[in-house]
């Protein structure tokens, strides 16, 4: 069976694009064991929507966006760029904020 090996991705990170959220939606799916299929079941979506997200594509309502991130236990967090929460992550993450 041929399995693609995703890099290591920071356990916080900076979203500057959607691809920056699918890229952890899928990591966190695959950190969890699940297949696409059935992680979509679980989270009550469906899988073209959870392969959309995943794969950075539009069109995303945002309930389904932060119902995703509910069932794979990843939080959306919004904060001022100057915001001590910010300053606190990797220099690397922070390099066009403020």
């Amino acid at each position: 069976m041929n399995q693609t090996v995703l890099p290591a991705l920071p356990a916080v990170q900076l979203v500057r694009e959607l691809a920056d959220v699918g890229r952890q939606v899928r990591a966190h799916r695959k950190q969890q064991g699940l297949r696409i299929d059935d992680a979509a079941a679980l989270i009550s979506v469906s899988v073209d929507l959870l392969s959309r997200l995943e794969n950075g594509a539009g069109g995303i309502r945002t309930d389904k966006l932060l119902s995703v991130l509910d069932g794979l236990g990843l939080a959306l967090v919004i904060a001022p760029k100057d915001h001590e929460l910010l300053q606190r992550l990797p220099s690397g993450l922070l390099a066009d904020v403020v």
